[in-house]
């Protein structure tokens, strides 16, 4: 069977399960509250709101797109209780009537937040059978509440998780739960970024003014993400304000950002977009050196919601085009460029009955490449093209339960160009769709138990797509509450990846790390996750949440050290391992938010047998955080971070070793020797522990008709010598970031 044939069966099957669920709503029955709530201000969606029914004790919370769901409900008048943390809540009457679907709409203003009945212990809308584990979800305001290095960063904002390592300071790199950096889903609306870091990975892509909220998955994830084996994270784009026209100005020691937003008829737009300008901040992440960087990215949206032209439905298009360059002025060093370059257009559909239909397509590019000049460097390029179409739906029953299908289809192609030391070039071209089909049933039916199983066929295989074998990721994912506060869940999953980055651990930046697919003398990298935790709600302010994991990865793709033959694989596979317990205890009075969280975990690789440490293999990981809103505009947080001493491998020696590589040089001026160190077991040492502490204050006012922000920041505050490596040629011990403020200024129309 062709690969198109498999795309017509599933799409087939597709429009064969909608015409199902439509003809089942016909059926009698009660009826159904649905609605979206929003900023009364901007009209942009608001995640994870709380819409709790008096009369049932019971409600729903908003979804990334901010709808609610609430089925099952006997004709008659209700009350609903909104609240949102950071708006002012909100009752509101409604009738349901049999079989039929009655939307109710919210708008929500910001303001100070009363504790309603609905947010105390027992009666919280956080649905107490939610089968979501391992998951941290923010919205921009959290974000921007959080301590600031040069400026908001979604990526470094995740190292402050537990469960999350870094190997410096200096880097937005992220490693979660023992995987590798290329084991990550990174996604900006649900399209791949293949390189989401600026500046040599000192920071994020993504800017975070274009962000509404934000998903982080540790593990655990259910079948409609896959792809990765270790995490997902999900920015979702704001809309645009759909009231009046804005703009947003801000500049920083590293960049200047503007953004345009506003209604066009019957929708909303945006046009974001930052730039560099200066390189002066970048060498105190980078030791004083010079780092001719250059960086730009730009993003827009378009939205379109017309009754008249289709009821229900939402259409989008967005945008994502991001570039960086390092020009270095001295023709012996080389230069650096990579881009990634976005496209996407959404279908968001909602009906006469509780179902959801999305039809989404995408192009993703990524491009890096390696200019050598005269520094006798490679000249080394890499290629990433991803076409991607999408179709979801999502059913809600009557008795809570939901019923979630799609069809993933990626064509990708990887291109990639490697010079050699003796100048040959190896070239690569590998193309190959992987169509997925994924399923999944939530069984949501009672208060005090949820269960999520399901699990995706991938039908085709990316580096052989005709002759792929249907492969299962089975999954699931599973809560029971022992009490009103006290919850226990679980989570058990398979996840497979079938693209790696090249990429040296022993380098402590990597420039250059193209994205290849796994090459078919290798099997996809296969993990599997084993989760448990426990979630107590102590107080209405008070909550403590305890997580342990075991994870397994097999058929991982190594590069071949070993390599001496043309013959000889140019990857290896081998094993990983890791494991872990993790505590988070959260405390957010009114004005106040306190979090303490505590990490133990033990990461492993094993190649040709051996056993060792990972360079992001940290034992014990300790960050606590304070925010606090003193009124008037005046906000202040802190961070302060631990972290045990990471791996490194000794030097036990050196030794004079002859290089001929000056043959027409006289004898009496060169010399042909040069110190060559001896290492010691891999990654057997331990650098000392590390230890930083961060401060932010912000204040927000009024001048004219704008409102200005302005953001000061501390980084390492008492200066910490924190090590980041010492170099195998000298000895010298390279530190991390030292004492260093920063400040950002903010001004919106």
């Amino acid at each position: 069977m062709n690969r198109i044939s498999k795309i017509l069966i599933g799409i087939s099957m597709f429009v064969s399960l909608m015409f199902f669920c439509n003809s089942e709503v016909h059926a009698q029955g009660p009826g159904t509250l649905r609605g979206i709530v929003t900023d009364s201000s901007t009209a942009e969606v608001l995640a994870y709101v709380n819409v709790y029914v008096k009369e049932i004790g019971s409600g729903a919370s908003t979804d990334l797109k901010g709808y609610f769901t609430i089925t099952g409900l006997a004709p008659g008048n209700y009350t609903l209780v909104v609240s949102y943390i950071g708006y002012q809540s909100k009752v509101i009457q409604a009738t349901v009537q049999s079989n039929k679907v009655t939307r109710v709409d919210v708008q929500l203003s910001q303001g100070s937040v009363v504790l309603q009945t609905i947010e105390k212990v027992g009666e919280s809308t956080v649905a107490p059978n939610a089968t979501e584990i391992s998951i941290q979800r923010f919205t921009i305001k959290e974000l921007e509440s959080m301590p600031q290095g040069v400026e908001t960063d979604v990526l470094r904002s995740l190292q402050y998780l537990p469960g999350v390592q870094t190997t410096s300071d200096v880097s937005a790199k992220y490693y979660v739960r023992g995987g590798a950096s290329n084991q990550n889903l990174v996604m900006l609306d649900g399209i791949t970024i293949y390189s989401p870091f600026h500046a040599l990975g000192l920071f994020s892509v993504i800017d975070p003014d274009i962000i509404n909220n934000v998903e982080f998955y540790k593990g655990g994830f259910s079948a409609e993400y896959g792809g990765r084996l270790s995490s997902v994270l999900n920015v979702i784009t704001k809309d645009g304000n759909k009231n009046k026209y804005g703009a947003k100005l801000s500049s920083s020691y590293l960049s200047g950002k503007a953004l345009v937003e506003g209604p066009i008829p019957h929708g909303s737009f945006f046009v974001g977009g930052r730039k560099s300008y200066s390189n002066a901040i970048l060498k105190k992440f980078l030791n004083d050196k010079n780092v001719p960087s250059d960086f730009y990215d730009l993003s827009f949206k378009l939205n379109y919601s017309n009754p008249d032209f289709v009821e229900g439905a939402k259409f989008s298009v967005n945008g994502f085009f991001s570039q960086d360059n390092i020009t270095n002025g001295n023709p012996l060093i080389e230069d650096y460029k990579w881009k990634n370059d976005v496209f996407g257009f959404d279908w968001f559909q909602v009906g006469d009955s509780p179902l959801f239909y999305e039809l989404g397509f995408s192009v993703s590019k990524f491009s890096g490449e390696v200019m050598p000049k005269q520094s006798g460097s490679p000249a080394d390029k890499n290629e990433v093209t991803d076409f991607g179409l999408k179709m979801n739906f999502t059913y809600i029953t009557d008795s809570k339960d939901e019923f979630n299908l799609g069809f993933h289809i990626k064509q990708i192609r990887t291109e990639l160009a490697l010079t050699r030391v003796n100048g040959v070039t190896t070239k690569s071209d590998v193309s190959g769709a992987n169509i997925v089909a994924y399923g999944k049933y939530k069984f949501l039916r009672y208060e005090n138990f949820g269960l999520d199983v399901g699990t995706r066929v991938n039908l085709t295989r990316l580096a052989n797509s005709s002759g792929g074998v249907s492969i299962l990721e089975p999954r699931v994912n599973i809560t029971t509450r022992l009490t009103p506060t006290i919850a226990l869940k679980g989570a058990w999953g398979i996840y497979q990846q079938e693209m790696t980055t090249l990429s040296d651990e022993n380098e402590v930046i990597n420039v250059f790390e193209p994205w290849i697919i796994i090459p078919t003398y290798l099997k996809p990298a296969v993990g599997t996750h084993y989760i448990g935790g426990i979630q107590a709600d102590i107080t209405s302010t008070l909550s403590l949440s305890i997580e342990g994991y075991y994870k397994t990865t097999k058929n991982v793709p190594y590069l071949n050290e070993s390599k001496i033959l043309i013959t000889d694989p140019d990857f290896i596979t081998g094993e990983a391992e890791s494991y872990g317990s993790e505590y988070t205890l959260r405390f957010h009075p009114s004005q106040m938010n306190i979090t303490a969280s505590y990490a133990l975990a033990w990461a492993y690789k094993i190649i040709d047998g051996k056993r060792y440490y990972p360079r992001y293999d940290s034992r014990n990981n300790v960050n606590l955080s304070l925010t606090y809103d003193f009124g008037s505009g005046w906000e202040a947080s802190a961070v302060w971070s631990y972290a045990s001493g990471l791996p490194f491998t000794k030097v036990i020696g050196y030794y004079d070793k002859y290089y001929f590589d000056q043959f027409f040089t006289p004898w009496n001026q060169y010399d042909p020797t040069k110190p060559y160190a001896l290492l010691d077991v891999q990654n057997l040492g331990r650098l000392p522990d590390y230890h930083r502490l961060d401060l932010t204050i912000s204040k927000k006012f009024r001048f004219g008709f704008m409102n200005l922000e302005f953001e000061g920041s501390i980084i390492n505050v008492y200066d910490r010598k924190n090590i980041f490596y010492f170099k195998r040629d000298t000895g010298e011990r390279v530190n991390m970031l030292p004492f260093l403020p920063t400040a950002t200024v903010k001004a919106e129309i």
